[in-house]
């Protein structure tokens, strides 16, 4: 059985490289829409693996900072501008952002 990327842990072969700052809102709406909880899991493809769920509102994001058990550990809320600072921003110039693959 598939874990949710909520609850659960997932290895490289089950996640997404995300592209763009335009699929990282798309991708956190599509799973709110078919799961309807809100945001989506994030995770930096580096040796701390730091996770993160992403909630995007229309005047700013909601993000929180999970351990290894998904339990929020900080939360951030940010403009969209100013997520353009953010390490997951970073990380996505980079390529190394990353989702889990199950709502792509």
């Amino acid at each position: 059985m598939q874990q949710t990327p909520r609850h659960g842990h997932t290895t490289g072969a089950d996640m997404h490289r995300v592209r763009t700052l335009e699929e990282v809102e798309y991708l956190i709406k599509e799973s709110e829409v078919l799961t309807g909880q809100p945001g989506r899991t994030f995770v930096i493809a580096s040796a701390d693996q730091l996770r993160y769920r992403v909630e995007w509102h229309e005047l700013y994001l909601k993000i929180d900072r999970l351990n290894e058990d998904q339990d929020v550990v900080s939360t951030q809320f940010m403009t969209p501008l100013q997520f353009a600072t953010h390490s997951l921003t970073e990380a996505l110039k980079l390529g190394q952002l990353l989702t889990p693959a199950e709502f792509n």
